[in-house]
């Protein structure tokens, strides 16, 4: 299919990166396949994932087809750019449609890229995920590469103001080696892995800080705590794009 929005999308992203003088790392794109379909399932931490998620993925020269809910593709701004880079709208009370999409993606040698947990998790560990990645990967045949981002919530998260201009922040990628696709949990567990060495990596400590997990010494809310959150009412103020 013609890419005519993508490449300057991803230009536009690197220029940002400079400007906000953006320390970011990206390890293991070796392992995304520079031919043939793959699932790239990422943790979800900010609202600017997919971006820094397909970055790791911009080595290998592949251009990643994220699923994300079907209200950003209505919205004015963001609609024409979404459909521009082809991504994949996912309407809830049709989710059927969007899994052959996906599936017709992947078959056809795209990389699809699929945040399982659904939501960006609060707590910054990753919550349980759904079944969409593993059954995917496992019906189209083709790899299934977990995946963690870490730093991104420092500049747009659930729950906090966006800090878009923050300069300096350190962000990390880690694409892992390709599993064979399996149980939810098993990737579940996998990508805590690389999130753990992701957190494990950062160059910052961020003890005390708000965007560092309970468990490393942070003021983020315990898993719990965050299910507690999930649960309440919607804060209309904050974009409902996951």
């Amino acid at each position: 299919m013609p890419d005519r929005v993508y490449p300057p999308v991803i230009a536009a992203a690197k220029l940002m990166f400079r400007v906000l003088d953006l320390r970011v790392t990206v390890d293991g794109a070796r392992h995304v396949p520079t031919t043939g379909g793959a699932v790239l399932a990422c943790n979800h931490v900010s609202y600017l994932d997919f971006v820094f998620a397909g970055y790791g993925a911009v080595p290998a020269r592949r251009l990643v087809r994220f699923m994300a809910k079907h209200e950003v593709f209505e919205h004015r701004i963001s609609g024409p750019l979404m459909r521009g880079m082809h991504h994949i709208p996912v309407d809830r009370a049709a989710g059927q449609e969007s899994y052959r999409q996906a599936l017709t993606a992947l078959r056809s040698g795209e990389v699809v890229g699929i945040f399982p947990e659904a939501t960006i998790s609060r707590s910054f560990t990753v919550k349980d995920v759904k079944s969409g990645a593993v059954r995917l990967a496992a019906e189209a045949g083709v790899p299934l590469l977990p995946t963690a981002v870490w730093g991104t919530q420092r500049l747009w998260t659930k729950g906090r103001p966006k800090s878009l201009t923050q300069r300096h922040v350190p962000v990390t990628i880690i694409v892992g080696e390709p599993v064979e696709p399996t149980t939810d949990q098993a990737l579940r567990t996998r990508m805590q892995e690389l999130l753990d060495e992701a957190q494990a990596r950062y160059p910052e400590s961020g003890d005390g800080q708000w965007w560092q997990p309970a468990h490393l010494g942070g003021t983020a809310p315990t898993p719990e705590e965050a299910a507690a959150l999930d649960a309440r009412p919607r804060d209309t103020t904050e974009p409902d794009t996951h």
